[in-house]
């Protein structure tokens, strides 16, 4: 059943009242920018006697499929590339007080792991970008959306986590030249998925 605001907002198109001006009077009302965005998306900019709905887009098994496997294979690569890191700065600064280990043996699996999910997520990544260019509804995918929140709040979790770490042991007096380089590793992976994500966004906003 159509929500008040989609039908005031097929109304008044209805009685060719320009959108903008629409959407100035509903923001005056109290809607909030996305809300009259979305309600003012849903009809189509033809021209014609009654408002025309656009078609809603379909969310089909195998979509969820591809975008579920897309953000999987982008958390295996950003764990294990962390990973791949954290081995090469213990391996630069080893600690007296942890015994030694077998360097090639502690590679393995990290890399094994990227040469098999972080092509994938490129590949699956960019099938999908082209997807979304040949046809623009699919922008407004509910699982993408979901998926890119959770994402977000995901890796702003880790940042937050990362720098109380830090700030814990700043104020402990317990700083190290290995400890700083695996925070900032921590930071510079979160916050470089925090960053193309959020981008990503709020261009698509934009472009609403």
């Amino acid at each position: 059943m159509p929500s008040a605001l989609q039908l005031f907002v097929k109304e008044a198109l209805e009685k060719k009242i320009p959108k903008p001006q629409i959407a100035e009077a509903l923001k005056k009302a109290g809607w909030q920018e996305d809300e009259v965005n979305s309600a003012l998306g849903a009809f189509a900019d033809v021209d014609f006697p009654l408002a025309v709905p656009r078609r809603k887009p379909y969310l089909s098994a195998r979509e969820a499929f591809l975008y579920l496997l897309m953000f999987l294979t982008l958390y295996i690569s950003a764990y294990y590339f962390g990973s791949l890191l954290f081995t090469f700065i213990n391996r630069a600064l080893p600690d007296p007080l942890i015994p030694i280990y077998d360097f090639k043996y502690a590679v393995r699996l990290p890399t094994a792991s990227l040469i098999v999910a972080f092509p994938l997520f490129l590949w699956l990544s960019t099938y999908l970008r082209r997807t979304i260019r040949r046809d623009s509804e699919k922008k407004a995918s509910k699982i993408r959306k979901w998926l890119t929140y959770i994402t977000l709040f995901i890796a702003a979790g880790v940042i937050i986590g990362d720098l109380i770490t830090l700030i814990f042991n700043l104020l402990g007096g317990e700083l190290t030249l290995r400890f700083e380089l695996k925070v900032l590793t921590v930071f510079a992976i979160a916050g470089a998925i925090f960053g193309y994500y959020l981008w990503d966004l709020r261009a698509e906003e934009k472009e609403a």
